[in-house]
């Protein structure tokens, strides 16, 4: 019986800001090493799984989640884009669904993963999730519970039945869930050698999930079949029905299955699990200098201890600090007392009442076809740079409000502009019209690289009509 890997990709990791945005989340940042969470989430799962890739995120990630994927050999994933966020047990049926349809006849395994987590310990991790094969194949609902080293608050918990105390890599009936505890209770909980931090990782066959989900909350389980029936096919990715979808039930897997089941065991894992929950954790699995100084970037310390200090785009120095968290990003920068980080979603939450736009996307913003960055922008004007992938284009699209000039910079750009074709390399530029119907590709080899000034009444990106897009955006702004 093979094991699909399911990877939860829908969170948007405001505890992170101003790294993490809405449009580019923490799970698609290299925070600790060269790849992603997501990256590292997925090659994980290929030490203990067989199946074909399945990962459930939204409309506004697809592209990102597309090329991570790529990067790390799954070109043939499946990309389920949930119609409207439910939480986590509608995400998961539509996962357990598409793994049927993929199976051979046997109902396959599903291993569920948050997509935004640290593990450290692969091996521990592996060694866990062999452990619950057996109970999986059973008809058991296996969730894998984190060992507690301290008395964490900002953790759910799972209590074990275990008269002596619960054993690393065992299987053990699950008590209870319990919600986030106070100081007191926590420590009270790791103290009893009963409970374990809630992972949110399961393992279990497609069939007995959908089965229990069925038992529980028909009407969720209903709205996801007919959701997938009426599922469509858009290059990379999959769509289940929007307007069923929308009628869904919201409710997390733990809820909606593995409280009310009978048949939830757990698995102590050990595994140097972390949910880089805030910039406290990172601080935590970072590599720390003598003074207890996590840094990257950029940076210059003198009588600082611990603290973090995340510089991107230019020198941050500091002095005299302790406990402070420093982050640096091209358009915004946080200082904060590294014991009150989990608030960091309060300024967020202000930034969006005051429809700032740093709390949705950075200065640098991608694309399917590759990035640009907005290096200036004033009164009736906006420079950006722009790079695009070899092969790769823009869409055919016209603007109602503003004119825009091109200069390349390096590679070769082939230019629509209403009926002429034309080719513009290195110190040539191109001017495009208000109303203009035009087109930016790059047929080379290399990156093109190109300097875009925009000028006009409003500059927004939602002006922008898309008349033939590559990527299945045509009218989308």
């Amino acid at each position: 019986m093979e094991i699909v890997p399911v990877v939860l990709s829908g969170g948007s990791g405001t505890r992170l800001w101003p790294l993490s945005r809405n449009t580019y989340p923490k799970q698609f940042i290299n925070l600790v090493g060269d790849l992603s969470l997501f990256q590292e989430t997925a090659q994980r799962a290929r030490k203990v799984c067989s199946g074909r890739f399945i990962t459930v995120c939204n409309e506004n990630h697809r592209f990102l989640v597309a090329e991570q994927l790529r990067q790390v050999g799954e070109e043939h994933a499946r990309i389920l884009l949930e119609p409207k966020g439910r939480n986590t047990a509608p995400a998961v049926a539509l996962a357990a669904i598409q793994a049927l349809r993929d199976s051979d006849g046997e109902a396959p395994m599903i291993l569920v993963m948050p997509s935004d987590h640290l593990i450290r310990d692969t091996s521990a991790f592996a060694s866990a999730v062999e452990a619950g094969i057996d109970a999986a194949r059973e008809g058991k609902l296996v969730t894998f519970g984190i060992v507690p080293d301290k008395a964490e608050t900002g953790y759910g918990y799972i209590r074990a039945l275990a008269e002596t105390g619960y054993v690393v890599n065992q299987v053990f009936p699950v008590d209870e869930f319990v919600e986030k505890p106070d100081a007191e209770t926590a420590q009270r909980y790791v103290d009893s050698q009963e409970y374990l931090w809630n992972s949110g990782m399961f393992l279990f066959r497609a069939d007995v999930y959908l089965e229990a989900l069925g038992k529980y909350q028909p009407q969720m389980r209903d709205c996801c079949e007919k959701a997938m029936a009426a599922c469509v096919g858009d290059n990379d990715f999959l769509r289940p029905e929007r307007a069923v979808f929308e009628e869904c039930p919201a409710d997390s897997i733990d809820y909606a299955v593995m409280e009310p089941t009978d048949d939830a065991v757990v698995i102590p894992m050990d595994a140097g699990w972390n949910d880089v929950g805030a910039w406290s954790s990172l601080w935590e699995v970072q590599q720390q200098d003598e003074d207890g100084n996590a840094v990257r970037g950029d940076v210059l310390t003198h009588d600082s201890r611990n603290c973090l200090i995340h510089a991107e785009h230019r020198l941050v120095a500091t002095l005299g600090l302790d406990g402070v968290v420093v982050v640096e990003t091209p358009d915004a920068v946080l200082v904060a007392d590294k014991n009150q980080v989990q608030d960091v979603k309060k300024l967020v939450e202000s930034l969006n009442g005051r429809a700032r736009n740093e709390a949705i996307e950075h200065r640098k913003v991608y694309r399917p076809w590759g990035h640009y960055d907005s290096i200036d922008m004033g009164e009736r004007f906006q420079v950006k740079r722009i790079t695009v992938n070899p092969g790769e284009g823009l869409s055919l699209q016209k603007h109602f409000h503003r004119a825009e000039h091109w200069v390349v910079v390096s590679g070769t750009a082939e230019i629509t502009r209403d009926d002429e074709v034309f080719i513009l390399t290195e110190n040539q530029s191109a001017y495009i019209p208000l109303g203009a119907v035009h087109r930016l590709v790059n047929p080379g080899s290399i990156p093109l690289e190109l300097i875009e000034v925009q000028s006009g009444s409003y500059l927004g990106e939602d002006d922008i009509v898309r008349l033939s897009d590559n990527y299945g955006r045509e009218g989308e702004t």
